[in-house]
């Protein structure tokens, strides 16, 4: 079911992207406060959704809104947006305190109140005391837990995330996507995910949208999505084809 008007986080209306000879197109509408997983095949088009939110790459046509304002020529920094990357984006050289501060002021002039946002985030996150270790030295359970706190300190009210679990083996993904959760509980943020692990999207998503050669093949609630097995592409992605499992 569509949002209500007042109640759309994001809106991509008609919006055209083109590389090479793929064309991207893309229209729909995102609730507040949805867990909205992004999935489909590899090349589908789902981290160019993301990116197009962003800011990171520019519609052809048609229009990008963001909690009611067309962000057209908005950069990245100036849209309410954090974007968590599978690769967390820590810079090795700067401990996990600075590396969290960039998410704050990035000429790094921070006042004992971002420090204290720092401090509290490390804390949500589980990594408490943590702020004067160096990347190197973390798992990558703990790198990506500084990802989501950068995240946490921005405060902006849309989060995406583009395969942040991906390197990380089952049990470290289960507890990020625990954490996931309850910081959107806490938050109650709009979070756009994209995942290749129909668990993930199972047990985290309000919502699916799922792409195939560059459009949006289903939108529906996740357990909607979940019985959609008499769509091809989507009884692959779940592993419930006809034949699936059979010598």
């Amino acid at each position: 079911m569509t949002p209500a008007e007042t109640e759309i986080a994001i809106r991509l209306a008609d919006v055209v992207v083109s590389f090479d000879r793929t064309r991207l197109a893309f229209d729909c509408a995102i609730g507040r406060g949805e867990v909205v997983a992004v999935t489909g095949p590899s090349g589908s088009g789902k981290s160019t959704l993301l990116n197009l939110i962003a800011g990171f790459e520019q519609p052809d046509s048609g229009r990008v809104d963001i909690l009611g304002a067309d962000v057209a020529g908005s950069g990245p920094a100036e849209r309410p947006v954090s974007v968590i990357f599978q690769e967390h984006n820590l810079f090795s050289h700067l401990d996990v305190g600075t590396n969290i501060g960039l998410g704050l002021h990035p000429g790094l002039r921070l006042g004992v109140k971002d420090r204290a946002r720092i401090a509290g985030a490390l804390m949500r996150v589980g990594l408490d005391g943590f702020g004067k270790r160096m990347p190197p030295t973390l798992s990558g359970g703990e790198r990506q837990r500084v990802a989501v706190a950068r995240a946490l300190v921005r405060r902006r009210p849309i989060l995406l995330l583009d395969e942040p679990f991906a390197a990380l083996d089952p049990g470290l993904r289960t507890g990020m996507g625990d954490l996931l959760i309850d910081l959107h509980r806490q938050e109650n943020n709009t979070i756009l995910m994209v995942t290749h692990h129909p668990d993930d999207v199972a047990r985290l998503a309000d919502r699916v949208l799922f792409l195939d050669e560059g459009r949006i093949l289903l939108d529906a609630p996740t357990q909607t999505f979940l019985a959609r097995t008499d769509i091809p592409a989507i009884a692959r992605f779940l592993g419930k084809e006809q034949g699936a499992g059979l010598p």
